[in-house]
């Protein structure tokens, strides 16, 4: 059974840049099919759908965030990174990184997906944004 850990800084000051990582055991990120996504919930909202990284190494971000968001992975390490720039405290929230086959292509215009629209999560880690 595959499992996601994220890990990263829980504090970031306005301006800079946040990096997460997420670690994948159980399975490969390269694996057929599937794609390595990184989600996130502000305070009091829904799940927020960032961006993804395909078994191929084909990244898709939302429009919205696209400017400010690389995806990024280490094979050799199983690992997945989110790189959010620029960030401010709009981008607190829970950040998480989750799996699934196949990505509708709807994602990239804005979407607000939910947890079963993914096989397997990681725990989540909280980002706050603050000087």
């Amino acid at each position: 059974q595959v499992q996601l850990q994220e890990s990263g800084p829980g504090l970031v000051k306005p301006s800079q840049t946040l990096s997460l990582t997420c670690t994948v055991s159980g399975g490969s990120i390269t694996t057929n099919l599937y794609y390595w996504n990184w989600i996130r919930q502000p305070p009091g909202k829904g799940l927020e759908w960032m961006g993804a990284i395909g078994y191929r190494g084909s990244t898709y971000y939302r429009s919205f965030l696209k400017s400010r968001t690389s995806i990024s992975r280490d094979t050799s390490k199983n690992q997945i990174t989110l790189q959010l720039s620029s960030v401010t405290p709009e981008d607190t929230a829970v950040y998480y990184c989750a799996r699934r086959k196949y990505l509708p292509s709807g994602y990239t215009t804005g979407a607000w997906v939910r947890k079963e629209d993914f096989d397997s999560w990681g725990q989540g880690t909280q980002v706050t944004v603050s000087s």
